[in-house]
């Protein structure tokens, strides 16, 4: 007996409304056990990054305290002298903030471009406000007279033109002054002056001892473990455990135990004089290789993870089966097992280098004034110049090239895997 038509329509239709709200309750309760984690993800992560960026290009001290200043100078050509309602509007602005944070905020900022700005902002707004004898307020022409008597300076249009430059709510200079470049009075980006032009030096520095830590990790821990791959289980664990044990010790006590070892009267250099290898200590602290030694020890580990991971699950009876069909052992684990490890030696060695950059503290207290890394710049511009447009800077673009590596580690992996 037939179902009529119509009712086996109907059916399909329910049937399919059914299937459609039960995959709708699925996706519901999904993204409900996942919301927690995002929300503590965008919260923690997500945010802090996206004001960090923010703060890198913000610039709103000059455009805050000046408002009247900087409208009329929004046309100016930046070449000729500023005209009498410049100087008047200046007089206005000066006088609402010079009793105010906004003054030292302003002060600081035009600091940066033409160092003694600061005195001559602070000066000029302690003369504020500008009267006649009888109190009445002057007319424009008056206060230009007014202002370049108390300092001479106002005369010269560079100041003007760091003013002008400074008009906008948002600007490149943290960014650029972090590549070692600036924007010249009419908004051309020029190199900066050779004697300011550090923070390029100090990236390739970060990231010439990043990479060479890495691959000092790597030809540690790539034999290291190799040979717990080797182990049976009951070993392997005991010496995993013995691998770990560093990540229960803070980062400052193992720091500070290096100091003790690799100082003239440590244990290193007590060992080589009395074998006989050396006759006066080495210089192995406050110097590039006390900072190689102790960071490579204590990213060791996340190198040795990744790569016991991928070993454990490479079968050994692919190295036998080469050696039976004529190959040498070496050829053998370098062109048969070595390729198998990749996804680990990246894992590793991006997880190392990424842990790296960002490093602060051992290059702080092993290294040398030339030794220093971007994140020690980072620390200096939050803690003690309390100059978070620069500092955010800096990390910023350490972010990005972060994320560029991270792309490019993607990209290598999904290619890999498409020709497996």
């Amino acid at each position: 007996m037939t179902m009529p038509a119509d009712e086996a329509g109907g059916s399909t239709a329910r049937l399919k409304r059914e299937l459609k709200a039960a995959e709708a309750r699925k996706r519901t309760m999904a993204l409900l056990l996942v919301a927690p984690l995002a929300i503590f993800l965008l919260l923690i992560f997500v945010v802090p990054i996206a004001a960090l960026l923010t703060r890198a290009v913000q610039n709103p001290e000059v455009a805050t305290a000046l408002p009247h200043t900087v409208g009329v100078l929004h046309d100016w050509d930046r070449k000729s002298p500023p005209s009498d309602a410049a100087y008047a509007a200046l007089a206005t602005d000066l006088t609402a903030i010079q009793d105010g944070e906004a003054m030292g905020a302003v002060a600081r900022r035009l600091n940066t471009e033409i160092p003694g700005f600061r005195s001559l902002v602070a000066k000029t707004a302690r003369a504020m406000p500008l009267t006649d004898d009888a109190g009445h307020a002057l007319a424009p022409a008056q206060v230009h007279a007014k202002i370049a008597e108390i300092d001479g300076r106002w005369n010269d249009v560079t100041y003007w033109q760091a003013i002008a430059k400074n008009s906008s709510m948002y600007s490149p200079f943290y960014l650029l002054a972090a590549l070692d470049h600036r924007q010249d009075a009419f908004g051309h980006i020029i190199p900066s002056d050779p004697d300011q032009q550090i923070y390029l030096t100090v990236f390739t520095r970060t990231f010439t001892i990043s990479v060479a830590v890495t691959l000092l990790a790597l030809l540690l821990g790539y034999p290291l473990a190799y040979w717990i791959s080797t182990l049976s289980e009951r070993r392997a664990n005991l010496v995993m455990i013995l691998v770990l044990i560093p990540f229960w010790t803070s980062i400052l006590v193992r720091v500070a135990a290096w100091i003790v070892i690799l100082q003239g009267e440590g244990l290193v250099n007590k060992a080589l004089m009395g074998s006989g290898l050396i006759s006066s200590p080495l210089s192995l602290l406050f110097n590039r290789v006390g900072v190689y030694i102790s960071m490579t020890h204590i990213l060791l580990p996340f190198m040795i993870l990744p790569l016991y991971s991928v070993m454990k699950s490479i079968p050994p009876t692919y190295q036998r089966a080469a050696v039976s069909l004529g190959s040498h052992p070496f050829a053998a684990f370098w062109r048969v097992y070595v390729p198998q490890t990749y996804p680990g030696i990246g894992a590793g060695a991006l997880l190392v280098f990424i842990l790296a950059i960002g490093y602060y503290i051992t290059p702080a207290l092993l290294g040398g004034p030339n030794d220093q890394m971007v994140s020690y710049y980072v620390a200096y511009f939050t803690n003690v110049t309390i100059n978070w447009g620069m500092a955010c800077a800096l990390g910023g673009l350490l972010l990005a090239a972060t994320t560029v590596l991270y792309v490019i580690y993607g990209r290598f992996t999904r290619s890999q895997l498409s020709l497996g």
